[in-house]
């Protein structure tokens, strides 16, 4: 991470954006072979994208944007979550692994649209309070890379943890 520079918590939520659309583009047209270690990648990436938002973003936002934009980001998220789970738990071997790759892109792709709306999307009324963007910056900064470090020594992170449902049996 230290390579890279964001200008507030923003851009680096953008940055994330990106990076999984270009992984789903190429888990779109990768060989089976390699198809579970980039839906793997794009997983542990929406994980820690989600934690950071969850853990600190959001929670930095709470009472200064609406609130419907900021209670449909949790619920977009467990949605994804759960999928990302399965995604997980499961394998090529599962008849709709692709499927379910697939439909967790056109979630994300809703998602982001969501949140980078340019008047009244979260990230717009986010530039609108008085909450400090690079402080949020730095620590979602820090926190990521805490994450990556985990996945590098253990391999995986845990389940992704869901903040609006219950969990499914």
């Amino acid at each position: 991470m230290a390579s890279e520079t964001y200008t507030d918590a923003i851009a680096l939520l953008k940055a994330d954006h990106r990076k999984v659309a270009t992984l789903f583009e190429k888990f779109e047209s990768a060989s089976t072979g390699s198809k579970q270690a980039i839906a793997e990648q794009i997983c542990n990436e929406l994980k820690i994208h989600t934690m950071i938002e969850e853990e600190i973003f959001y929670p930095a936002l709470d009472g200064k944007i609406e609130e419907e934009t900021l209670s449909e980001a949790y619920v977009e998220h467990d949605g994804a979550k759960i999928l990302i789970n399965d995604i997980m738990a499961g394998g090529l071997a599962d008849e709709f692994y692709d499927s379910k790759v697939k439909v967790l892109s056109e979630e994300i792709e809703h998602h982001v649209k969501e949140e980078e709306a340019q008047s009244e999307g979260m990230f717009a009324q986010a530039r609108e309070t008085d909450v400090d963007l690079v402080a949020l910056r730095d620590a979602m900064l820090a926190r990521k890379d805490e994450l990556m470090a985990q996945i590098e020594t253990e391999g995986t992170l845990p389940p992704a943890q869901l903040s609006t449902m219950p969990t499914p049996a």
